[in-house]
């Protein structure tokens, strides 16, 4: 009954490369279509608070990202796959955390406050 499933995470090296998906399990969440829902990522790491990635909104294209990571991460969509991904380039230690993806009705918002459809996360470890 999961809203959204992450996926893709893994143990991977500094440098690498990563790109990590988020599904609906079907067309619609909580019985509105998956295109309607402005789609986030956030991710925590131990003892960290839950901290902002990217957004996408429902219009294509349209993106931000936290100022730290937008070298580095880029964050696609193809609503007919109910799928939001998210690239990361050029993986550094400090990359890991638990990623999760969320929706909300809204564009936009960086806050995870402000989201109340989530995922369960996905563990990417960047290792030496």
């Amino acid at each position: 009954q999961a809203q959204l499933v992450e996926s893709g995470g893994g143990l991977v090296s500094i440098g690498d490369s990563l790109r990590l998906s988020c599904t609906a399990p079907g067309p619609t969440v909580n019985s509105f279509s998956f295109d309607a829902w402005v789609m986030a990522w956030f991710r925590q790491a131990p003892g960290k608070e839950r901290e902002f990635v990217g957004v996408i909104d429902r219009r294509p294209g349209r993106t931000i990202y936290a100022d730290s990571l937008k070298d580095r991460v880029s964050i696609s969509r193809v609503n007919s796959e109910n799928t939001v991904s998210l690239q990361m380039n050029n993986l550094k230690l400090e990359d890991t955390a638990v990623y999760y993806c969320a929706a909300s009705p809204a564009w936009y918002y960086t806050s995870p406050k402000e989201y109340n459809i989530w995922g369960q996360g996905t563990q990417v470890t960047v290792s030496a």
